[in-house]
């Protein structure tokens, strides 16, 4: 996994009226289908109630690059609820893994 700066994680999707936020998750999500994770094409993310099952997917994904320690219903409740706090959150736990 790439080592990003949480902070731009939580504050570049605001600034860039969250076309940051999509390129986030994109990124990520190839980046953890390298390390093992099966995780469908983001296309979904812009598919209204396909879009839960995506974010959904993407958790489990996050669950098998951080070895567990994120668990994926826990990343599923940052991300829907927290929005871009959850997405500076799980960079933080993604940068934990890197070193």
């Amino acid at each position: 996994m790439k080592k990003r700066s949480p902070l731009a994680v939580l504050f570049l999707p605001i600034i860039t009226f969250g076309i940051y936020g999509l390129v986030w998750y994109v990124s990520t999500k190839e980046e953890m289908k390298v390390l093992g994770a099966s995780i469908p094409t983001a296309w979904l993310l812009i598919i209204p109630f396909a879009n839960f099952y995506w974010l959904w997917v993407y958790s489990e994904g996050v669950e098998t690059v951080t070895k567990k320690k994120t668990g994926h219903l826990e990343s599923f409740l940052l991300l829907f609820f927290l929005g871009v706090i959850g997405m500076a959150i799980i960079q933080n736990k993604f940068n934990q893994q890197v070193g």
